[in-house]
């Protein structure tokens, strides 16, 4: 099997330069839910939310992804008062204790802003900036990375019975229109990472097809995050519960890598350091001492 090929991006935090692609990243996932599909209400609350981040830190995480509204399929909105409770404090928080890069999962201009202003240095946006008409304009006001993701519907409606004439191409489309209509808007393209959206709107089949088959996402030169933790094929295929399908994100995240994934989301840190590394090796075939050889 020969990788496909991953190309160097920089893009700009507000403190320094940020360049993807020497290595695997790993996108720690810290959500502040009672509901969230793997670990609904384990961190609800805003010091056990905290805690759990420093310890995806101490992981080995790269970033941190925080949010305040579960996207699992068929949920429903959170009332934006609700979700800005969740979110703010725990990147309040987090801000004085890592340097690590926050990322702030939300489709709502003011919980982006808000957490902006309390820290956060990435906007993730599911909806690829289609649900709040303010969250580009806040995009391209603050010059953050943004990530946009491919997504049929919305949660609520995104399985039901999802269908596509061209599975890659119109994922590869969706993902083009978008950034096009983005750069249209004032935010610099350079600035931009692109998710394929596994299990937003995809049946089984489709999920395998895009992580096989990611390096079709090249094309956009862009950042490429890949998001398959524990997620609901993989259940389907091995026949696990949540709680087990570590090892079939493993093999997922393998295979994204090898396509030319630069970032990966993932719950269990410590576990997808260790695939990302082992992953990246394979990607150079080589090895020295104190790390891949690039």
């Amino acid at each position: 099997m020969t990788p496909a090929n991953r190309p160097l991006f920089t893009l700009k935090l507000r403190s320094n330069d940020w360049t993807l692609g020497h290595r695997t990243l790993i996108m720690g996932i810290v959500n502040v839910t009672p509901d969230s599909f793997s670990d609904g209400g384990r961190f609800a609350s805003t010091q056990a939310a905290v805690r759990y981040a420093l310890e995806l830190v101490e992981a080995g995480a790269d970033i941190l992804d925080i949010g305040g509204e579960s996207t699992r399929p068929f949920s429903d909105p959170v009332p934006l008062d609700e979700e800005l409770e969740r979110v703010v404090p725990v990147v309040q928080e987090l801000r004085s204790r890592t340097a690590v890069p926050i990322s702030v999962d939300t489709t709502k201009a003011e919980v982006a802003r808000r957490a902006l202003e309390a820290g956060a240095d990435i906007i993730n946006d599911v909806s690829a900036l289609r649900f709040d008409p303010e969250m580009a304009p806040l995009a391209a006001e603050t010059g953050v990375p943004v990530i946009v993701m491919h997504m049929l519907g919305t949660p609520k409606t995104m399985q039901q019975a999802p269908v596509y004439q061209s599975l890659l191409s119109e994922v590869t489309a969706f993902l083009e229109e978008r950034l096009q209509w983005a750069v249209a808007r004032g935010i610099d393209r350079n600035q931009i990472i692109v998710d394929p959206g596994i299990g937003f709107g995809k049946t089984v089949t489709h999920n395998l097809r895009l992580i096989r088959d990611l390096d079709v996402l090249s094309s956009l030169e862009r950042p490429i995050l890949l998001g398959a933790s524990r997620k609901r094929f993989i259940g389907a295929i091995l026949d696990r519960p949540v709680e087990d399908r570590e090892v079939g994100t493993a093999v997922a995240h393998a295979f994204g890598v090898a396509a030319g994934a630069h970032i990966l989301r993932v719950h269990d840190v410590r576990v997808h350091k260790q695939v990302a590394l082992m992953a990246d090796a394979l990607r150079d075939a080589s090895w020295r001492e104190d790390g891949p050889q690039h």
